[in-house]
């Protein structure tokens, strides 16, 4: 979509000025004198009122909308790992939006042992992926998964390969913190305390912090909910009352399942045990630090 409303080009602004969208503003040029053919620093007030420049405006908000719908989208389809077809992938390269959240992503086909970069998607839906070998190989499965960072055996040569790439994700993905489930897991309910005592001033603005996170607020809980091994799991952080607007500090990390009953460590799938962790450490790391030689 955006090489398509890169091409509209310059457009006629008035009497001696046209308008375009040039790296999501507009701008604004003369048609005539000495002048002509020149970028103007600021949009005169004849051509910050015409129509087509308020059309341009219109269009980069929603191009603004859209690649941040786009980063969402491939977010969630990372963070619960969920089969994308293929089709789907190659239908939607061809936008500059969509292709700058999925290139370089780390995706895997039919074989989960394969795990490499996404670089290109041809017409015909076939992936061009570069390996830890160094190598591109063409993939043309069904469907396509984007793993979370935690299900990545590989993860720390990625990171490495990734930095002799020069990589940079859009989605957080191979640098994103991840915390592991511990190794012999209890049948107790799960309870976290580690990011539990961050202090806040109010409440208020802890509530903030975590809205402003991505996550939810929900009655006295900031909450996430993962799809995590074929069912949804909730982690939560009790933040306060919700009507209390006094200092207040952070609780314990817990998992929900279904109807809301609290999962012992034994149920909580590693992606949901990894997020949950991310929130509540996100969280913690807005508090109150007190100075000085005592804090």
């Amino acid at each position: 979509m955006s090489e398509r409303w890169g091409a509209l080009g310059w457009l006629s602004a008035g009497d001696g000025y046209e308008v375009a969208l040039l790296e999501g503003r507009v701008v604004a040029r003369s048609t005539s004198g000495r002048a002509a053919g020149r970028q103007l620093k600021s949009l005169p007030k004849q051509v910050r009122e015409h129509p087509e420049a308020e059309r341009l405006r219109r269009l980069a908000e929603w191009l603004d909308r859209h690649a941040a719908a786009c980063l969402a989208q491939a977010d969630t389809w990372m963070v619960s790992s969920l089969p994308v077809p293929t089709g789907l992938v190659a239908a939607v390269w061809p936008d500059e939006a969509w292709q700058s959240v999925l290139r370089d992503l780390v995706v895997v086909g039919d074989d989960p042992e394969e795990a490499g970069f996404l670089r290109d998607v041809t017409a015909s839906g076939e992936l061009r992926v570069v390996n830890l070998d160094g190598e591109t190989v063409r993939l043309s499965p069904r469907t396509v998964t984007l793993p979370h960072p935690v299900l990545l055996p590989d993860l720390d040569e990625l990171r490495e390969f990734a930095a002799e790439l020069g990589i940079v994700q859009r989605v957080e993905q191979i640098h994103r913190a991840t915390w592991a489930r511990p190794a012999e897991p209890a049948d107790r309910v799960a309870e976290v305390t580690e990011f539990s005592g961050g202090g806040f001033a109010s409440r208020f603005g802890l509530a903030a912090r975590a809205t402003t996170l991505g996550y939810r607020v929900s009655g006295g809980y900031v909450t996430c909910a993962v799809r995590d091994g074929g069912g949804v799991t909730e982690a939560s952080v009790w933040i306060g009352e919700p009507y209390w607007d006094g200092e207040t500090e952070t609780g314990g990390l817990t998992w929900q399942g279904r109807e809301g009953r609290r999962l012992s460590e034994r149920e909580i799938g590693p992606v949901a045990w990894s997020e949950g962790m991310r929130m509540a450490a996100a969280l913690y790391a807005g508090r109150t630090v007190e100075e000085g030689r005592d804090a």
